[in-house]
C-alpha cells in the first residue's frame, strides 16, 4: 500500500471491444479500457484503479469499478459516488454521448451492475482492504485509498475535505462571538428605520445582523440583491466598535478569481465614501481585494500553500465574495488557514454554477436558504435586533440541531439591477424556477416589446449571427447592444498620438479604456469544441474580424487580440481568469512601437499593466468564453448561445449564469428547437456528503 499513485502509469492498448462480467476481473479490467478508449472515463480514472490493483493484486471487480466511477466523479465535480443513485442511474456515471463517441455497441455499466443492490455492493467494499469506514478512516496511521461513509464511497483526499469544512464549520457555530454594543442603533444608522410589514423585512439589515452574530455568516442572494452593499455595512458595523475601543479589526477581502476581485475591489471604494460613519471608521474599512491563491500564499508547481493550520493568517476577520465558485479543496484550505477567533463572511449566489472543480459548498451550505428555517430563537433575536418583523415572510420553522447552518445564513430576495418589469430578471427569475413555459413567454413578450432587453434569435442564419458578434444585433435598426467591433473601433478612434513617449500617461489610459469597451459584449458558450463551442466560435470570430478590416490577422498575436489568463502566474502577477488585449505601444527605448498585452489591475490598486507576449505561455483567445469562466463577470451585453444537441451539461443553472452575466441587454442564441426547454428542466446535481 505504500505506492506513489503519482508515478503510476498504465498502458492503453487494450481493445477497442470488451466483454466483461463481475466475477473476471481481468476482462472488467480490459472493459474499463476500452471505456478510456472511447473517452467515456479518464485515463486518471483508469491509472487509480491500476494502481489500486498494483497495491492488492486480489482486488474485487466490484471494488475496481466502484473505484474507477468515484475517481471519474471528480472531474463531473463530484465529491463522491453515491452507490444507490448509481445503481439507480449508472450510465450517468460515465462521459456517455454527447461527450464521448458512442461507436460500435459495448457494454455500458448498466449492463454491467445489472443485478447488484446496494447492499451487496456496500459489503463487497467493507470486506477490500483499500477501503476504510468513516470510523476507520479517522485514525492517524489508516491510509487506505478509499473511504465508504454513508453508502458513499470517496476518494480518500475529499474525504478527508468535506470532514475538515465540517468540523471547522461546527466549531464556529458553537462558539459565537459578542455582537458589537448598541447592535439596534448601529443598524438603524446603517439601515434606517425598520420597514413596515407591507413593505417585507429589510434583509440587508437582517442578513447584517445575523453576520454580525457569528464567526461564520452566510449572505446569498441573486445580481442586484445587495450583497456588497450588505457587506460594506457589516465592515462599518464591526469597525465602529473596534475604532471606538481602540482596536480596529484587521479585515481582509478575497474572491476567487482577479476579475471577481477587481469588481468588488472597485464596488466597495464607492460605496465607503457614502456610509454614514467617522472618517476613522471609513479608513478602517479595507477596498483592497485579492484572490484566494494569492491570499493563502500558493506555492508554484504544488497544492499547498504558505497559509494553513501552523501557520495561520493574521486576521480578525475574511471576506469572500463569489463563493460559488470554491470548490471543496480550496474551502478546506480556507478554512484551515482562518485563525479561530476570526470571523469568516461568505458572499454569492447558491443557484449559479458550482465550482469547475469537485464540489457545491456553497449550494450545500444554503440548501435551506429559501426557507429560512430558523429556529423561534433565531427569529425572535433578529426581530429584537433588527426592528424588521419576520411575521409574514414565508420562512419555513427550523430545529436548531437539524439547520444549524441555516441560523447564520440570510438569502436576500429583491433585485436592484432587475426590478419587477425588467425582462432579464424576469428571465432570470423563471429559468431559476425551472419554468420553461414562463421563459418561452418572456422571450416571447420581449420580441413584441418597443425597447426589448432581451433577444432571442431562433434559428438564427450564420450572416445573421456574424452581425450580432459584430455589431451588437441582427436587428441592427435597433442597435444599441454592442459587439465586438465596438472595442476595436475604441481602441482606433481613441489612440494616443505616436510620437508621445512611452511612459506618458496617455497609453495606460488608452488601455484601460479599450479593456473597458472590451467588456461592453461577450459571447457565451455552453461547450467548449466544436462549432458552436468556444474554440469553433473564436475562429470564425477572429474571420470575421479581419474580414471587415478590424484586425490586421486573425492566429497569432496581433493588435487586438483579447486573451484569458488559464493558469496562475505569479512572476508576472496574471491569475487564471484575468483577460487581456494585445495593443501596439511605444517601447521604453524610443526604438518604435511593439505588441504589449495590457491587463487592468486586479491587485488592489487602478491602472493598466503591461506585458510582452512572449511571457504569455497559458493564454489563449477569449472572443467566446465558456459560462463557467465568466463567472464573476458582468457585461453590458451578453449573447448566449446554446448548441444544437442537448447535453448533460446543459443545465438550468448553466443558462441562469449566462442570463444574470448581462446587465443592460441579453440576447439567446437558439440553434435547434428543445434544447432551452431541456436546459432549463435539468438541475445541476452535485454529489455530496457535506452538512453541518
Amino acid at each position: 500500500m505504500s505506492r506513489d499513485a503519482s508515478n503510476y502509469e498504465l498502458p492503453f492498448d487494450a481493445p477497442a471491444q470488451g466483454s466483461a462480467d463481475l466475477r473476471d476481473r481481468e476482462a472488467v479490467l480490459k472493459l474499463l479500457d476500452a471505456w478510456v478508449e472511447r473517452g467515456w472515463l479518464r485515463r486518471l480514472d483508469r491509472a487509480f484503479v491500476g494502481f489500486l490493483v498494483e497495491c492488492e493484486p486480489d482486488t474485487e471487480p466490484l471494488v475496481a469499478v466502484a473505484a474507477a466511477l468515484a475517481s471519474h466523479q471528480l472531474g463531473h465535480g463530484h465529491v463522491c459516488l453515491d452507490l444507490a443513485l448509481t445503481l439507480e442511474r449508472p450510465d450517468e456515471a460515465l462521459s456517455l454521448p454527447p461527450e464521448g463517441d458512442m461507436g460500435p455497441a459495448m457494454r455500458l455499466p448498466s449492463d454491467l451492475l445489472a443485478g447488484v443492490d446496494a447492499a451487496s455492493w456496500q459489503a463487497a467494499l467493507s470486506a477490500s482492504p483499500l477501503v476504510a469506514d468513516a470510523r476507520q478512516a479517522e485514525a492517524p496511521d489508516d491510509g487506505r485509498p478509499l473511504v465508504l461513509d454513508a453508502g458513499r464511497l470517496y476518494l480518500r483526499r475529499y474525504w478527508d475535505f468535506e470532514r475538515r469544512i465540517a468540523r471547522a464549520l461546527r466549531e464556529r457555530l458553537a462558539h459565537p462571538v459578542e455582537t458589537p454594543p448598541d447592535l439596534a442603533r448601529s443598524l438603524a444608522l446603517l439601515f434606517g428605520p425598520a420597514r413596515t410589514a407591507e413593505s417585507g423585512p429589510d434583509w440587508q439589515k437582517l442578513a447584517c445582523a445575523l453576520a454580525a452574530r457569528g464567526r461564520i455568516g452566510i449572505i446569498t442572494g441573486g445580481p442586484g440583491t445587495g450583497k456588497t452593499t450588505t457587506v460594506v455595512r457589516l465592515l462599518a458595523l464591526l469597525q465602529m466598535a473596534a475604532v471606538e475601543a481602540g482596536r480596529p479589526l484587521r479585515i481582509l477581502l478575497s474572491a476567487p478569481t482577479g476579475k471577481a476581485a477587481a469588481r468588488l475591489s472597485a464596488s466597495i471604494a464607492e460605496q465607503v465614501g457614502r456610509l454614514p460613519v467617522s472618517d476613522a471608521v471609513r479608513a478602517a474599512i479595507p477596498t483592497d481585494v485579492s484572490t484566494l491563491h494569492r491570499l493563502l500564499g500558493s506555492r508554484p508547481d504544488t497544492r499547498h500553500f504558505r497559509h494553513h493550520a501552523g501557520n495561520p493568517l493574521l486576521i480578525d476577520m475574511l471576506v469572500v465574495d463569489e463563493a460559488s465558485m470554491i470548490d471543496v479543496e480550496m474551502m478546506a484550505h480556507l478554512m484551515a488557514a482562518l485563525p479561530p477567533h476570526a470571523r469568516l463572511v461568505l458572499l454569492g449566489d447558491k443557484d449559479q454554477l458550482a465550482s469547475v472543480e469537485a464540489g457545491a459548498v456553497l449550494g450545500d451550505l444554503c440548501r435551506d436558504a429559501e426557507a429560512g428555517r430558523y429556529t423561534p430563537e433565531t427569529r425572535a433575536w433578529l426581530e429584537q435586533a433588527s426592528g424588521e418583523s419576520l411575521a409574514d415572510a414565508g420562512l419555513l420553522p427550523g430545529d436548531a440541531e437539524q439547520h444549524a447552518m441555516a441560523q447564520q445564513i440570510v438569502m436576500l430576495r429583491h433585485s436592484r439591477r432587475f426590478g419587477a418589469g425588467s425582462g432579464i430578471g424576469q428571465l432570470a427569475r423563471a429559468v431559476n424556477a425551472g419554468l420553461a413555459q414562463e421563459v418561452r413567454a418572456v422571450l416571447d413578450e420581449e420580441a413584441a416589446a418597443p425597447d426589448p432587453s432581451v433577444y432571442d434569435t431562433r434559428g438564427v442564419r450564420p450572416d445573421a449571427l456574424d452581425r450580432l458578434l459584430l455589431d451588437g444585433h441582427s436587428a441592427t435598426a435597433r442597435g444599441k447592444p454592442h459587439g465586438y467591433a465596438h472595442y476595436l473601433e475604441v481602441m482606433q478612434r481613441h489612440r494616443p498620438a505616436p510620437d508621445l513617449p512611452a511612459d506618458d500617461p496617455a497609453w495606460e489610459a488608452w488601455a484601460a479604456q479599450v479593456l473597458v469597451a472590451f467588456d461592453a459584449f461577450r459571447l457565451l458558450c455552453a461547450v467548449r469544441r466544436g462549432e458552436q463551442g468556444v474554440e469553433g466560435l473564436n475562429g470564425r470570430i477572429a474571420r470575421a474580424l479581419r474580414a471587415r478590416g478590424l484586425i490586421e490577422q486573425d492566429q497569432g498575436w496581433y493588435e487586438g487580440r483579447p486573451v484569458l489568463v488559464t493558469r496562475n502566474d505569479y512572476a508576472l502577477g496574471l491569475m487564471n481568469g484575468d483577460i487581456g488585449i494585445a495593443l501596439r505601444v511605444p517601447q521604453a527605448d524610443g526604438e518604435g512601437a511593439a505588441l504589449r498585452v495590457a491587463f487592468l489591475r486586479s491587485d488592489g490598486t487602478t491602472g493598466v499593466r503591461f506585458a510582452l507576449p512572449s511571457r504569455l505561455n497559458a493564454v489563449e483567445t477569449v472572443y467566446a468564453m465558456t459560462v463557467h469562466k465568466s463567472q464573476g463577470s458582468e457585461f453590458a451585453h451578453t449573447a448566449l448561445l446554446l448548441p444544437e444537441r442537448t447535453s448533460p451539461i446543459l443545465t438550468r443553472e448553466l443558462v441562469y449564469t449566462g442570463v444574470t452575466r448581462a446587465r443592460t441587454w441579453f440576447t439567446l442564441v437558439e440553434t435547434a428547437p428543445g434544447v432551452l426547454e431541456e436546459a432549463v428542466a435539468r438541475r445541476v446535481r452535485r454529489i455530496s456528503g457535506l452538512s453541518v
